[in-house]
């Protein structure tokens, strides 16, 4: 059952025609509430202020209907719920060298700033392939994981370091190549025009 909209809105009347509804919801001309469902006149209850259930029966307002209990089965008598599931349990395994994890990510980022004129692979590079060499060693001494990250922590430092070196050498070369190839020319060997 729901309740009777808040008032304010055009609602029709008994008669058949449209009025504006009163503050507090549906009224009918006597005053009082009016059911939307069945449009008959409703029982508020004084202490909520909302409209009562009505019996069919006797039409006086009484309270809701309780609701009737669940049956249960007399072959099986009261059941009890099922348990609730227990608090997960995970079982601590051997922890993951940090160090071999910092050695693959700044091995990463070496790679990626190899562009930077390659001095950034290069010194980056050096710094993640050392990380990764000590993360190594750790694992094998502590029986930590993480190899497989060291590993490639050691592999990505050194790529980057050898693809720094051969950037900086290429800026070099073409540095170089430049200043000895740039034409040189002095002025005064140009003819000048003589005036006549």
């Amino acid at each position: 059952m729901s309740y009777p909209p808040q008032g304010g809105g055009w609602q029709q009347d008994p008669q058949g025609g449209w009025q504006q509804g009163q503050q507090g919801g549906w009224q009918d001309p006597a005053g009082g509430y009016v059911d939307p469902a069945s449009g008959q006149p409703a029982y508020v209850d004084p202490s909520s202020g909302q409209p009562a259930y009505i019996d069919p029966v006797s039409g006086q307002p009484t309270a809701y209907p309780a609701q009737a209990p669940y049956p249960v089965s007399p072959q099986y008598g009261y059941q009890q719920g099922y348990p609730g599931y227990g608090v997960p349990v995970m079982a601590a395994g051997p922890r993951t060298n940090g160090l071999a994890i910092a050695g693959m990510v700044v091995s990463l980022v070496a790679l990626l700033s190899v562009v930077c004129y390659g001095v950034g692979g290069i010194v980056i590079g050096a710094v993640g392939a050392i990380l990764g060499h000590v993360g190594k060693r750790q694992i094998a001494q502590r029986g930590e994981q993480g190899g497989g990250m060291a590993l490639a922590g050691i592999i990505v430092g050194w790529i980057s370091v050898v693809l720094g070196i051969a950037v900086v050498a290429f800026f070099v070369f073409f540095v170089w190549y430049v200043v000895k190839n740039t034409p040189t020319y002095n002025p005064t060997d140009y003819p000048f025009p003589t005036p006549t």
